[in-house]
């Protein structure tokens, strides 16, 4: 047993909150929808209110494919991380 104490990484770390927000953020645009609830401009004859939400999904796709990268990369630090411990923690 080792006297030293057990060092982990901290839970909210920049690379989270990007993630949160990234997360967040279509939420929040569709749910505002005063922002958005107008006809012009229009976009090839479709109304504002349409292609922004159409436009949203595409956005909304991009933001959580760069969630999922984010997650992914910080997972593998965490456990490159838990691996140079020697195993220490349980």
């Amino acid at each position: 047993m080792s006297d030293a104490p057990e060092v982990r990484p901290p839970v909210v770390t920049p690379a989270r909150v990007v993630i949160g927000l990234c997360l967040v953020a279509p939420f929040v645009a569709m749910l505002w929808v005063g922002s958005y609830a107008k006809t012009d401009p229009t976009f090839i004859g479709i109304p504002f209110f349409y292609w922004y939400q159409m436009a949203w999904v595409v956005i909304s796709t991009a933001l959580t494919m760069i969630a999922y990268q984010l997650w992914q990369r910080d997972q593998r630090t965490r456990a490159a991380a838990r691996s140079t411990d020697g195993g220490a923690s349980t």
